[in-house]
């Protein structure tokens, strides 16, 4: 397989170069599969046909392959590979420049549940915060060895266009081709006054246009320094995939790139069996089971949410780092001077006359811990893992710990359960 590069239409642009400026492109791999190919019924007639896909499969070959094996041997048979939904994704090594990375991702993912070591769940991590970048989708036309026609928007996104490649120019003799710096050039199709528009396409009402799309990842445990892509055609998988990656992003600040929090959670891609609707050719609306690949997002979400919260507990730290170097800069200001007059200024930056009652020194805060008999190094532990670390040098967070404290002001020994239970959970 030769290495590819996915060029992402709508994601960030790169820096002006020689090359021009170019949507992102991630180079990829290797490909997982979202599936099989089998033979279709009057090809699983033919002996010859049977003999030649078993030993196929056997041997781990493409189904590309296999197919061009069997249209060498049966001519007469047109088309005779199908897909067929399964519950796994299909790992081969011929879907990657190095094997050994199909064999590792088995290795390390796969299970056996009653059908062979196969891939059903692993996780993945993506490598951009733009989702149209980490699942790039378009509908295209193709032929048999290019790409005909394709969607793409607008820069403002409004607007879906048809495209298609531009003739090759020739010189002024008519007779000798140009050379093209760049690539092929684009053009809008000229037949649909270039607007993509499914319902009036006649190539999408013949099934000749399709929707296509995949998913660029990476595996934690898989070394590899490109991605990996997972292609499918499920309206229904790609739909649901964006607003997983919408609500992520808006409890993580615009993230879904990385790891989902500090203990390393990821993403998952996994299948499941839904009924979807579906159209049949006389129009009814009828429901049909089908394998759908689910993007799971297994998080504490509230987890989530105080990482967000010492993001603001940084902004603090990185006030009152400041602070310090210019205080002992201009004038020796002192430590103790600085953080006292941090404590000056509100979560959100502004200059308060005198501190809130709600929000004390990290010294009265722990004054009262230990006039209730809770040890301090214990208490800071627990305080740690639920507030995150920041919560010391925010005014938000001492807050929040010392409201907790006076909800259990009459009751310090259910209080001291209370962080032993949270300590053994995170032990």
């Amino acid at each position: 397989m030769a290495q590819a590069i996915i060029t992402v239409q709508g994601g960030p642009d790169s820096l002006p170069t020689l090359l021009g400026q170019a949507p992102a492109r991630i180079p990829i791999g290797g490909k997982i599969r979202p599936g099989i190919m089998v033979l279709t019924r009057k090809a699983a007639e033919q002996p010859e046909a049977k003999a030649i896909y078993t030993q196929g499969v056997a041997e781990g070959r493409s189904f590309e392959a296999i197919e061009r094996a069997l249209a060498q041997a049966l001519p007469q048979l047109k088309s005779p590979l199908v897909p067929r939904n399964v519950p796994w994704f299909t790992v081969r090594g011929v879907d990657f420049p190095n094997p050994e990375i199909a064999r590792e991702i088995l290795d390390t993912y796969g299970e056996d549940r009653g059908q062979g070591h196969r891939l059903y769940r692993f996780p993945v991590v993506f490598p951009s915060d733009h989702w149209q970048t980490v699942m790039p989708h378009e509908l295209a036309a193709w032929s048999t060895h290019e790409k005909r026609f394709w969607s793409q928007y607008s820069p403002d996104g409004l607007v879906r266009h048809c495209m298609r490649h531009a003739p090759v120019p020739v010189d002024h003799t008519g007779r000798r081709t140009i050379r093209i710096f760049g690539g092929r050039k684009t053009m809008p199709r000229e037949e649909n006054g270039g607007i993509c528009n499914p319902e009036s396409c006649p190539e999408y009402q013949a099934r000749q246009c399709n929707l296509t799309g995949r998913f660029l990842f990476f595996i934690p445990g898989i070394r590899s320094i490109s991605a990996l892509e997972l292609p499918t055609t499920s309206f229904y998988a790609m739909s649901a995939a964006i607003q997983r990656f919408q609500a992520i992003a808006q409890m993580r600040g615009g993230r879904i790139s990385g790891f989902l929090g500090r203990d390393r959670t990821t993403f998952f891609l996994t299948k499941v069996l839904k009924e979807v609707p579906h159209i049949d050719d006389q129009g009814r609306a009828v429901r049909v089971p089908q394998w759908i690949i689910v993007l799971e997002a297994p998080v504490d979400v509230t987890a989530l949410l105080r990482d967000h919260e010492d993001e603001e507990a940084i902004v603090q730290q990185a006030r009152l780092a400041t602070q310090i170097l210019d205080g002992t800069a201009v004038g020796g200001q002192g430590l103790d001077e600085v953080q006292t007059r941090a404590e000056e200024y509100d979560i959100d930056g502004s200059e308060t006359a005198e501190p809130s009652p709600g929000r004390p020194t990290l010294e009265q805060l722990l004054a009262r811990v230990r006039g209730i008999g809770l040890p301090v190094e214990r208490y800071q532990a627990y305080a740690d893992r639920r507030w995150g670390r920041g919560w010391r040098v925010n005014p938000h967070g001492r807050g929040r710990a010392w409201d907790e404290l006076e909800r259990y002001r009459n009751d310090p020994r259910g209080y001291a359960d209370k962080i032993d239970v949270e300590l053994r959970a995170s032990a």
